[in-house]
């Protein structure tokens, strides 16, 4: 506990490990057996519950509970084993709760009073937007953004580069109310705009776009674009124009570049350097045109 800085009231449990220059602020509770890397700050009245994790460099808002119980915890009030580890550099904004039992990779971002339940796995660069909701037994993958108010529905599977907008359900319950949960699946670059509602079980396509206010009832092919309720395909995504430019605006990677791994050099460039493991997780070689 070198060159850190505590507020009022803080109280730290047993086998705390926290690194150089961590700045905690009043009112936290740091219970057993937490991780705390350095250059780290954790804002006022945040818990950070036993068996948990945090990189260093991250930022987390006042108000937070990282590490927050399982059911079991309430059937005899004892602290489980479930670890949550959370990576480097991530900015978790005040009132998120980040339940154990959850694996979060570098560069991890929420907005305001997002909740993230068990069992879920993150990847790395990914944001989740305010008052947002994961339901647990979630897979995410790197570089998704999910905007504001997404619920995700238990046993989603969201691949690498996915676009969620503000509004949208995953769900996952094709009989409610029943325990015969299945999840979503939303392949890489993806695209689904606001309020739309996505069935159990469903594929959405990699690269489909699902268009505002869609119901969609069953699966969409790859580079699909569906609207309506139900939801049909109508057209081939990479025959959409820019209103504005007047030139072709799919695939979004071709055009799009912003805090993306082909930032600086196109994504032509950059798919080309990844090696044959990698590439086949995208699949764009393999896709009829």
């Amino acid at each position: 506990m070198c060159s850190s800085l505590w507020g009022k009231n803080v109280i730290l449990g047993e086998n705390v490990r926290i690194g150089e220059n961590v700045v905690i602020g009043h009112n936290c509770i740091i219970e057993d057996n937490v991780t705390i890397g350095n250059n780290t700050f954790i804002d006022s009245n945040t818990i950070i519950r036993s068996f948990s994790s945090v990189g260093a460099n991250s930022n987390i808002g006042s108000g937070c509970i990282l590490g927050e119980y399982w059911k079991d915890f309430y059937k005899d009030h004892k602290k489980h084993e479930h670890h949550l580890v959370i990576g480097e550099n991530a900015l978790i904004r005040s009132g998120s709760i980040i339940y154990a039992g959850s694996t979060i990779g570098d560069s991890f971002q929420t907005g305001h009073q997002v909740t993230i339940r068990e069992k879920t796995l993150i990847g790395n660069n990914v944001s989740i937007g305010t008052l947002s909701d994961i339901q647990g037994n979630c897979k995410i993958g790197n570089y998704v953004r999910l905007h504001s108010n997404v619920h995700i529905g238990q046993l989603s599977v969201i691949d690498d580069f996915v676009w969620i907008f503000p509004y949208v359900v995953l769900t996952n319950d094709p009989t409610p109310p029943s325990e015969n949960l299945v999840g979503v699946h939303v392949h890489s670059f993806a695209i689904v705009a606001t309020g739309s509602i996505i069935m159990p079980g469903l594929d959405i396509g990699q690269d489909c776009l699902i268009g505002a206010g869609a119901i969609v009832t069953k699966s969409v092919e790859p580079y699909a674009v569906a609207v309506g309720n139900p939801a049909k395909a109508i057209s081939d995504v990479r025959k959409i124009k820019n209103k504005i430019t007047g030139e072709l605006a799919y695939p979004w990677r071709e055009h799009f570049r912003n805090h993306m791994p082909w930032d600086k050099i196109g994504f032509d460039k950059w798919y080309s350097s990844l090696d044959i493991e990698d590439k086949a997780k995208y699949n764009l070689e393999t896709i009829i045109e």
